[in-house]
């Protein structure tokens, strides 16, 4: 059983070069949005996830193998709380493979399985919903060409509708965490903007937001301003209706890095954005001190199928998951004009070829990995946030 899980190292530069291409243009996908997207109300979502749904991947197995840095082993049970004081909205990052430049609304294995990788797990916590949406596809990102304002509001548009209907039809005045990763949370970035800070009554039922790989800026050195005028980072575990956010690397991004810098290519052509950094709110911690913490990894031994398998090796093991407590740590940088979540591995007797590397290079650093290297911790935060929401609204 491996301990760890890492990028395959392929070694073919053509595949290479083609995931390099569909992680740039997915971090484009809202720039064509014009300031006036309005939230939809209309019907008909198609559920990935949501409560009594047949075949939820947000509610499959959590039973793990968890693996010590010394080689011992352990089988942890977690049971899902079907009864979960809040609801957690979930965005999935781009794994279509249809052909077309959005993709339709049927349910393939691509979604079902990084439903299960990213959002399930959360389970415990929260009851999961997770629209289908007509995301921007891989082959779109791969044509070659950029990416369409019309696609781009197609996307949001339908993501936007699903949250819609969620709010309208399952919510009933819960407190809710928006869940999101890369093209995820590039789109609910914009759902904040545009239709939770201008609403009180949405805005007071946002637990948290959890907004990974998806540049998220605040002017420097504060905790709000940029993307967001009213929600801030969140500073501590407890803390609610703020948000989640960072890009992690194994070392300080060089300058044109698509992630943790303000000045990225990804956030337009020619933008400046001078005086603002790329958020970093550390999961390790459970108080913003700018100190290191111990990351809780959760991978699925489930290999990722399509072509984005080909560049993810998954951790074997008898049960639907492998964690590796104490394998990395992790502490929030701001040098060099970046900002960033650096991941550290520990030295331990851990075989150092397990560990994570930067496969895309520098520019792109872990973006790949950055959920599930914190998984355990984002899952933890979210429990305490719950709790804090709770009381503070109970009665």
């Amino acid at each position: 059983m491996r301990q760890g899980w890492r990028a395959g190292a392929t070694g073919e530069s053509g595949r290479r070069m083609r995931l390099v291409a569909l992680v740039s243009a997915a971090a484009l996908v809202v720039l064509g949005l014009s300031a006036g997207t309005a939230l939809a109300k209309k019907s008909g979502t198609v559920w990935l996830c949501k409560p009594g749904l047949k075949n939820d991947p947000c509610t499959q197995s959590l039973t793990t193998t968890v693996v010590q840095t010394n080689g011992e082993t352990s089988e942890e049970k977690t049971k899902i709380d079907r009864k979960a004081p809040i609801d957690c909205f979930y965005v999935y990052p781009t794994v279509s493979e249809q052909p077309t430049e959005n993709s339709n609304l049927e349910r393939e294995a691509t979604e079902t399985q990084v439903a299960i990788d990213q959002a399930s797990r959360f389970s415990q916590d929260c009851k999961v919903y997770a629209p289908m949406y007509k995301q921007i596809t891989l082959a779109a990102l791969n044509s070659g060409k950029p990416t369409s304002p019309a696609a781009s509001a197609i996307a949001f548009e339908s993501m936007a509708e699903g949250f819609a209907e969620y709010i309208d039809k399952y919510n009933k005045g819960r407190g809710f965490v928006l869940i999101g990763h890369s093209q995820g949370a590039l789109l609910l970035k914009a759902l904040i903007q545009r239709a939770i800070e201008p609403n009180p009554a949405l805005k007071k039922l946002m637990v948290s937001a959890v907004l990974l790989g998806g540049n998220v800026l605040v002017p420097e050195g504060q905790t709000v301003g940029g993307d967001f005028q009213t929600v801030p980072a969140c500073e501590s575990a407890i803390q609610t209706g703020c948000v989640i956010a960072y890009s992690s690397f194994l070392k300080e991004p060089p300058e044109g890095s698509f992630f943790g810098r303000e000045n990225s290519p990804l956030l337009g052509p020619g933008v400046e954005n001078t005086g603002k950094e790329v958020l970093c709110v550390n999961p390790a911690l459970l108080t913003q001190s700018g100190g290191a913490g111990a990351l809780l990894p959760y991978a699925s031994t489930t290999p990722f199928p399509g072509a984005l398998g080909d560049f993810q090796e998954s951790p074997t093991g008898s049960t639907p998951w492998v964690a590796s407590p104490g394998e990395y740590t992790a502490q929030c940088h701001h040098e060099g004009g970046a900002s960033f979540l650096q991941i550290n591995p520990v030295g331990t007797a851990v075989d150092p070829k397990e560990y994570v590397k930067e496969e895309l290079g520098p520019d792109w650093g872990l973006h790949l990995y950055d959920v599930n290297i914190a998984l355990g911790n984002l899952v933890k935060t979210v429990s305490l946030q719950s709790q804090a929401y709770t009381f503070d609204n109970q009665g």
